[in-house]
């Protein structure tokens, strides 16, 4: 990761919410459905992903967020409905096309091969790649710059089957910024990292959206996560959409409540004056949370 401040001050958010309302379109997702063997996983689910925004989408375990990033990625079809990417049918643009615009993180996505890190992290120039004069001067600039910027430079020669799964997770970001995406997609970016590194991914998520203008989205299981880098918010609950809008807005008590079945305080943190929420268990850890709160 970069080095420097990971302090979050609530005056740049505020500012980087307002300079998000007026972003550009992105990519517009009408009535996903994704069916498997005659089920929904994901159910009729509209999502609006606009440019120079974070859009996190949320939801317990199994309510279809990887699904639903795959579908955005152009990785997987739909069953049913619509993808757009600025006016253009996602779907119909040939898959080079998408991977030029498009990265996707997924939790674990390098493969068991006998590659180096910088190998690795030089494969997302692939859909950029002019295969008869071979890699360019500006294909190694990028590399060189997507592994600074995600923190593995220090450790370019190393073989992928010798990290950890907290840098292996750096890897892949790495070589998705490679790729130099107008969409970068992410699935749990934060899953095997500490701490720091979990707040110096995200905070570059923002950096990226708000300075480069990217469409950045992520899924996250951390809702305090969500209601500090995010822009705005998909809530998923049984593949369904439950709610969309702005994190502060939708993360309520009774919302945690309804789709998570626990109980939710939002505090406000001492120091940045950001929301934080506690959670904790209904006394009985059976009970509807909304009867007792």
């Amino acid at each position: 990761m970069t080095d420097g401040s990971i302090n979050i001050r609530a005056a740049d958010l505020r500012a980087d919410v307002a300079s998000a309302a007026t972003s550009a379109p992105g990519l517009s997702a009408r009535g996903i459905t994704v069916a498997i063997a005659g089920r929904a996983i994901v159910d009729a689910v509209d999502a609006d992903i606009r440019s120079g925004m974070v859009t996190a989408i949320v939801g317990p375990n199994g309510a279809g967020k990887s699904t639903l990033i795959r579908v955005l990625a152009g990785v997987d079809r739909p069953t049913a409905g619509t993808v757009v990417w600025q006016d253009r049918d996602w779907f119909g643009l040939s898959r080079r096309a998408r991977a030029r615009i498009a990265a996707l993180v997924e939790q674990d996505s390098v493969a068991e091969l006998p590659l180096t890190v910088r190998m690795a992290v030089a494969l997302g120039r692939t859909p950029h790649a002019d295969f008869l004069s071979g890699v360019s001067r500006r294909d190694e600039e990028i590399t060189d710059d997507a592994m600074r910027r995600a923190g593995v430079a220090g450790f370019a020669r190393r073989q992928i089957s010798t990290l950890s799964g907290g840098e292996r997770q750096r890897v892949n970001l790495a070589r998705a910024l490679a790729q130099d995406p107008r969409l970068l997609l992410l699935d749990e970016p934060t899953n095997h990292l500490d701490v720091r590194a979990q707040l110096t991914t995200l905070a570059l998520a923002r950096s990226l959206a708000r300075d480069e203008g990217l469409a950045v989205v992520a899924a996250l299981h951390d809702l305090n996560h969500a209601i500090t880098f995010a822009d705005d918010i998909v809530v998923l609950d049984g593949g369904r959409l439950a709610a969309a809008g702005a994190p502060r807005d939708i993360l309520t008590p009774e919302l945690i409540a309804r789709v998570w079945g626990v109980h939710a305080t939002v505090l406000t943190h001492p120091r940045t004056g950001m929301p934080v929420i506690a959670f904790d268990l209904p006394p009985d850890n059976t009970s509807d949370p909304l009867e007792n709160s």
